[in-house]
């Protein structure tokens, strides 16, 4: 099987930092895009960043300038360095990844078990 573990989520001031880890084990082959998405309470999940296996990344217009994402393709991992946080940040962050397993010929869509980012005012 295949698991994506997220790592790096915590509480932090407004102006403050996180970064946030996912690393894919298992029976990866290959991956395409990585991303990261957030829910919010009573708010659908949103897309924050993503990227694809050539490098193209897109981000949300609300963390654009603030946000970076960035892969290490040999360690299967994506990260997301959050710098200049603001209370609307606040969310549980999902890792979501389309891999290939071995011995399959098709890409499958997986997630993250999510970790919490609080923003203090």
């Amino acid at each position: 099987q295949v698991q994506l573990v997220e790592s790096g989520g915590g509480l932090v001031q407004a102006g403050g930092s996180l970064r946030l880890s996912c690393a894919a084990s298992g029976r990866v082959y290959s991956i395409n895009a990585m991303g990261w998405y957030r829910q919010a309470p009573g708010q659908q999940r949103e897309l924050v960043a993503a990227s694809t296996s050539d490098g193209s990344t897109n981000y949300a217009d609300s963390v654009k300038g603030r946000f970076t994402i960035s892969r290490d393709n040999a360690k299967n991992t994506v990260y997301l360095q959050m710098n200049s946080l603001k209370p609307e940040d606040t969310a549980v962050y999902y890792c979501n990844a389309a891999i290939r397993r071995l011995w399959s010929t098709g890409m499958a869509d997986y997630w993250g078990q999510g970790t919490q980012v609080t923003v203090s005012s």
